[in-house]
């Protein structure tokens, strides 16, 4: 989990409560590994060229999730959250005909941005592997091109 030591205004709390008080209320902020994967999920998502993240299996049971309306963000992002740096490992599936060295710098450029702005942390790296090409075309339903074997 990704600890941050935050200090907030304690004018916030002052307006929540009606009163006004003067310094700073200090604190700690957990940030949870989950929730470090769902921002570099939908970072790595973001990037033209990305069709999908995951290995063929975390795809498969990603189908089912979405199916069922219960999308997994962090579906193919692995993350290691230190203290004051984080890694990630996001598995992607590009699109052909695209340039797989120019989608693998893109995601790990939005993923390290994503990372740095949102979460707050220091991104030690991002490591990209491209585990398969999506050919359009692919997805269509050829069962109903086939012919009948029995009438």
């Amino acid at each position: 989990m990704a600890d941050t030591t935050n200090t907030t205004p304690a004018t916030t709390a002052a307006r929540a409560t009606g009163s006004h008080a003067s310094g700073s209320t200090s604190g700690k902020t957990t940030i949870d590994d989950t929730v470090v994967s769902k921002v570099a999920g939908i970072a790595a998502r973001e990037v033209n060229g990305v069709h999908s993240l995951g290995n063929g299996a975390a795809r498969a049971i990603g189908a089912i999730r979405d199916a069922i309306g219960q999308r997994d963000y962090g579906q193919g992002v692995k993350v290691e959250v230190g203290e004051k740096q984080v890694a990630a490992d996001v598995v992607i599936v590009a699109e052909y005909p695209v340039s797989l060295q120019q989608v693998a710098d893109g995601v790990r450029s939005s993923v390290a941005r994503a990372l740095t702005q949102i979460v707050g942390m220091e991104v030690a790296e991002v490591n990209v592997t491209v585990q398969d090409v999506h050919i359009p075309g692919d997805d269509d339903d050829n069962e109903d091109k086939k012919e009948s074997r029995v009438e």
